[in-house]
């Protein structure tokens, strides 16, 4: 049975959500390489270059690709998921990427654990990416979507990165110290 959480943007513990979920999602535990999908062209489209960015501040011991200086457009998808494939074949791969949803949607961030199709809301089909998948919704559907992408609050864009990064932070670190007492036990 496919598994999904949602949190809202605006909940001060939706962080804490995203890092439980990424627990339940990723039961081999291994460490996760991240694509954030998205364009930073498009003001709605760039959750995913934002969380690459804020993730690549934070330091950590992940792979991480797509940012807001690199980002990974429907354009790159089909060559990124090549390259994964052969240069990390046997890791978990986390694929961020905003969505358009119901209205009563917007400012929701969901966690599944199951890949993402990047581009659905502007009618593209690019096939599946990831393991897992983390989407914000940051606009309500209609019949210009693509519109509506740009008509997204930078605020909510924003404050969705925020809570993303900081639930994976804690993800990783959770990650870091099961393996290290893993090795001590060991």
């Amino acid at each position: 049975m496919p598994k999904s959480y949602t949190f809202n943007t605006f909940n001060e513990y939706a962080q804490d959500g995203i890092y439980q979920a990424l627990i339940e999602c990723n039961l081999n535990n291994k460490k996760p390489i991240f694509v954030c999908i998205g364009s930073d062209l498009v003001l709605g489209d760039s959750l995913g270059p934002l969380v690459g960015t804020m993730l690549r501040k934070k330091e950590l011991s992940s792979y991480i690709y797509g940012t807001l200086n690199f980002p990974i457009t429907a354009k790159e998808v089909e060559y990124v998921k090549t390259y994964l494939k052969q240069m990390h074949p046997n890791s978990t791969l986390i694929a961020i990427d905003a969505a358009i949803g119901a209205s009563d949607d917007v400012g929701l961030i969901k966690v599944n654990d199951k890949g993402l199709a990047p581009g659905l809301g502007v009618d593209k089909k690019l096939g599946i990416v990831g393991d897992l998948s983390i989407v914000g919704v940051v606009a309500g559907r209609s019949l210009q979507n693509y519109n509506l992408y740009n008509l997204t609050r930078l605020n909510l864009v924003y404050k969705m990165a925020e809570k993303i990064a900081d639930g994976i932070e804690k993800y990783i670190y959770f990650l870091e110290n099961n393996s290290t007492k893993k090795q001590e036990i060991s």
